[in-house]
């Protein structure tokens, strides 16, 4: 069968932020894998910083990590559990990123003395970025998301680099407007105008939308169709309805029943090789006739901004409960706690009661670490299942070696830089790194080897004495700690081999007690759920009853 030429799709946002692209590019790569071909996609964010790991969590959310040790865009995180697959560092780029690539080349003379400018230079690195993701992934379509929203001057060059493509094979590039319609409450009517605004100042830009994906809280009727079609210049067919749902497994289901994966192969002049959504259906069924619920309590402190709960901080954890509880047959119902809270008032406390189970997910810095420790106390004490990431892992131990090891000086270094008993302390591969200020991309990312201790509640989650997780951070445990805490009951049940650094920590009398130095949360996928959530979900199962 002859190869299909490889095909580019540009996903743009309209109207407002945090409109649904990220989600629809990988709905539509999912599409184009049922379609019996390859798909892989890129996301292209406006910032000027060179990866994610130095962006607010609660302003600009998750930062996702890769297998190949990259700070990404938590959309990132979304192409990879849609299409099933590693997503690499080759995908992810910004403003910044693109610039140091460019002025680098310029300062290697490899511009031949060229005036550098930034039109064409920088739309030229960023078409260049994205063939080389495409040859990398051997894809036969790429879809490109474009961070940001259309009409702000930091995605114009991204713009204009779609636009490059479009104009030298327009067969081959395809534009997706994902736009925000809204329903005003006193008005009581689905309003087209802000999406026409922003389809003529894409039309500003030299670029016209071949499709619109109207979100909005209620599904596109016909009227609506025909004002995008007659004002957005679309047809009719291809105003597509992407109304509000619970989960977002369903977008795939909700854009194909209108048929948009064939209509972007008729635009790209391609032809599919199959269609065969049935394992995403059937996933998608166990989902809704999942009833019976599961209380989880995530104990945080990225959840604030301003009044509202930002639960993007945290969305991998969450997924990763979502796929494992799913796949137990349970609907998962998640409870936000500002760790703050349990630290102003400890009487608060006794809420955990009424959870099946406790996450406390990875984090940075000083502010509700001490709530968090009475909160890891009090689940240990009373035999509640708890899952410890990263940052989770640490302050776990920190709170035995208070509360069991009679260390009641124990501190991490993050917190206390002259703590008696630095249980946690910083990296010694980062110790320079953080002497001299350099934080961007230094930390331990990526995946890493861990050997597992037979026997134990890993070794019976995995069932594998070897696995590969990804890490993001720059404190370990301090070895110099082991033998008093496996003295206290503590299970280093994974170690990294090849500098000795723990990975897994359990409590040997507790029903289910884990601590991960590593984000397992990153691996997990709603096809293929990952084994130590399952086994957690299991134990908030049995605790349960």
């Amino acid at each position: 069968m002859a190869k299909h030429k490889p095909k580019f799709i540009f996903v743009v946002g309209g109207v407002m932020s945090s409109v649904g692209k990220g989600v629809t590019s990988a709905s539509i790569g999912r599409i184009m894998l049922a379609k019996g071909l390859s798909a892989t996609a890129i996301k292209a964010d406006p910032y000027i910083n060179l990866d994610a790991g130095t962006m607010n969590p609660t302003e600009h959310g998750e930062v996702f990590v890769t297998e190949d040790k990259d700070e990404t865009d938590q959309d990132i995180g979304n192409y990879e559990r849609f299409l099933n697959t590693d997503i690499l560092s080759v995908n992810y780029m910004t403003t910044g990123r693109v610039y140091d690539s460019v002025i680098r080349k310029e300062r290697n003379l490899e511009y031949n003395g060229e005036c550098v400018e930034v039109v064409p230079h920088i739309p030229e690195e960023i078409i260049r970025r994205i063939k080389k993701a495409q040859r990398t992934a051997k894809a036969d379509v790429t879809i490109i998301e474009i961070g940001g929203t259309v009409g702000e001057y930091q995605n114009i060059l991204f713009l204009e680099a779609a636009r490059m493509m479009h104009l030298k094979n327009p067969e081959d590039v395809a534009f997706v407007l994902v736009s925000y319609l809204p329903i005003p409450a006193r008005v009581g009517e689905m309003k087209t105008k802000p999406t026409q605004s922003a389809a003529r100042t894409l039309n500003s830009a030299g670029i016209s939308a071949d499709f619109i994906i109207a979100r909005a809280t209620r599904p596109l009727d016909k009227k609506r169709r025909q004002k995008l079609a007659t004002f957005c210049g679309i047809t009719e067919q291809n105003a597509i309805s992407a109304p509000d749902i619970d989960v977002i497994y369903k977008i795939p289901q909700i854009l194909e029943k209108q048929k948009l994966g064939d209509k972007l192969l008729e635009q790209l002049h391609m032809r599919p090789r199959k269609t065969n959504m049935e394992n995403w259906n059937k996933m998608v069924r166990k989902i809704t006739s999942s009833e019976q619920e599961l209380k989880i309590g995530v104990v945080g402190k990225y959840f604030g901004t301003g009044d509202f709960t930002l639960a993007d901080s945290y969305i991998s954890v969450i997924e990763a409960i979502r796929h494992a509880s799913w796949a137990s047959n349970r609907k998962p119902v998640l409870t936000w706690i500002d760790s703050e809270a349990y630290q102003k008032n400890p009487a608060k406390l006794k809420e955990l009661a009424k959870f099946d189970g406790v996450i406390v997910p990875g984090g940075f810095g000083t502010r509700g670490v001490e709530g968090i420790i009475k909160a890891i106390q009090y689940v240990r004490e009373n035999k509640i299942p708890y899952l410890g990431l990263c940052y989770g892992m640490q302050l776990a131990m920190i709170e035995i070696a208070r509360n069991k090891a009679g260390l009641v000086n124990a501190n991490t270094v993050e917190m206390d830089p002259d703590s008696a008993d630095p249980i946690i302390h910083i990296n010694p591969f980062q110790a320079t790194n953080v002497r001299e200020n350099r934080y961007g991309g230094t930390m331990r990312l990526g995946a890493y080897d861990c050997k597992i201790k037979p026997g134990t509640l890993a070794h019976k989650a995995y069932n594998k004495l070897t696995i590969s997780e990804r890490h993001r951070h720059r404190y370990e445990f301090n070895n110099k700690y082991r033998e008093i805490l496996e003295q206290s009951g503590v299970v280093f049940s994974g170690v990294n081999p090849e500098q000795d650094l723990v990975e897994i920590a359990e409590v040997s009398d507790h029903p289910w007690f884990v601590g991960t130095q590593f984000h397992p949360e990153f691996k997990s996928r709603p096809l293929d759920p990952h084994p130590l959530y399952l086994d957690f979900v299991k134990a908030c199962i049995k605790h349960s009853k």
